[in-house]
C-alpha cells in the first residue's frame, strides 16, 4: 500500500511526535526534583536549560551538515535569519506558556489544550488567506471542541482545574499555531538544521528575558546536566529534525495524522509515570481529537464535501 519512502516517513514522523509527547512528563518530573541547594527547579531554569543546550546541539549539527542544491551550498541570507528569529520568538513563548501551564494543571489536560492548535490553525488560515474553510474542516473543528470538552472533564460537576493553567495552555496553543503557520512559509530553501538553529536563537531572546524577569532565587545551574540535556533532546533537537525529515516523505495529510500520536503518548506517559487520573470519557475525548485530525487530512470526493 505504501512505498518504502512513505513508510520511512511515517516512522520518522511517528518517532518525532512520540518524542514531543514525552516532553511534558519530563518537565513535570524536573519541577518535582530538587537542586543541590534543596530548592525545586523553576520554569525559568527548566526553559533556559532547554534552549541553551538545544542551541549548542544545533550548532554542532550545523557544523557537520550542509544544505546543497546541486554542487552549490545554500547559505541563509541576513533576511532569512531575521525572519526565522522573529518566528522563533513564538517558539519561546510556546515553551513558556506550556511549561507554566503544566505547573497548574495535569499534563494530560495540558496536551489537550495544546492540541487546540488544530482548529486555531483553521481560523488563522481563514483570516490571513481570506478563504472560508471547507465543510470537512468545520466538521473537524466541531469534533475537536467536543473531544476537548470530554478530555478536560468539562461535563462533570466536580471539575476543579486552575484557570491559570487553562489560560496558559490556550496561549501556548495560540503561540504554537503562529509558529507552525509561519515556519512553513519562511526560508524554505535552506536546511532544516539552519532553520531550527535561528528559530531557537529567536526563542532564546524571549526565554532569557522571561528568566531575567521571573527568577527570584539564585539560578541552579545543575538543571543543565540533571534535566536540561533530556528536555533539550526531546523538546528542541530530536522532534524538529525527525518531523522535518519525515514530512516531505509522507506529505502533509498523512504526516499530520501520524503526528497526532503526540496526544495519546503524552496522556499515556502522564497516566503511567505521573499517576495522573485519566477516566474513560477523557480517553474518548482524546480519541475524538485524533479522529478529527484524520478526518481533516483525508481527501474526500468533492461531491460529498
Amino acid at each position: 500500500m505504501f512505498g518504502n519512502k512513505v513508510l520511512k516517513g511515517v516512522f520518522l514522523v511517528g518517532l518525532g511526535a512520540t518524542s514531543y509527547g514525552m516532553l511534558a512528563t519530563f518537565v513535570k518530573l524536573a519541577y518535582a526534583d530538587t537542586s543541590s541547594q534543596g530548592l525545586h527547579y523553576t520554569p525559568a531554569e527548566v526553559i533556559t536549560a532547554q534552549f541553551v543546550i538545544g542551541i549548542l546541539l544545533m550548532l554542532i549539527i550545523n557544523l557537520f551538515q550542509k544544505n546543497r542544491k546541486g554542487n552549490k551550498a545554500i547559505k541563509s541570507s541576513s533576511a532569512d535569519i531575521k525572519k526565522l528569529m522573529l518566528v522563533g520568538t513564538s517558539t519561546g513563548l510556546t515553551s513558556i506558556f506550556y511549561y507554566l501551564a503544566v505547573k497548574y494543571i495535569p499534563v494530560s489536560i495540558g496536551i489537550v489544550l495544546l492540541m487546540q492548535t488544530v482548529w486555531m490553525g483553521v481560523f488563522l488560515e481563514m483570516i490571513l488567506e481570506k478563504r472560508a474553510p471547507s465543510k470537512i474542516k468545520l466538521l473537524s473543528v466541531v469534533i475537536i471542541l467536543f473531544g476537548t470538552a470530554l478530555a478536560t472533564n468539562l461535563f462533570y460537576n466536580n471539575v476543579d482545574l486552575d484557570w491559570r493553567g487553562i489560560l496558559l495552555g490556550l496561549l501556548a496553543a495560540a503561540s504554537f499555531t503562529t509558529t507552525m503557520y509561519a515556519a512553513n512559509k519562511v526560508a524554505l530553501t535552506i536546511s532544516s538544521a539552519q532553520r531550527s538553529l535561528y528559530m531557537l536563537l529567536g526563542g532564546a531572546v524571549i526565554v532569557l528575558l522571561f528568566a531575567f524577569l521571573t527568577q527570584k532565587t539564585p539560578f541552579n545551574y545543575d538543571i543543565f546536566y540533571k534535566w536540561g540535556i533530556l528536555i533539550a533532546l526531546f523538546g528542541t533537537v530530536i522532534p524538529p529534525m525527525l518531523l522535518n525529515a519525515g514530512f516531505p516523505l509522507t506529505g502533509i495529510g498523512l504526516g499530520s495524522i501520524v503526528a497526532a500520536l503526540e496526544l495519546p503518548v503524552s496522556v499515556f506517559m502522564a497516566f503511567l509515570i505521573l499517576n495522573e487520573t485519566v477516566n474513560f470519557w477523557q480517553w474518548i475525548g482524546v480519541l475524538l481529537i485524533i479522529i478529527a485530525v484524520i478526518v481533516m487530512n483525508i481527501r474526500f470526493k468533492n461531491r460529498l464535501f
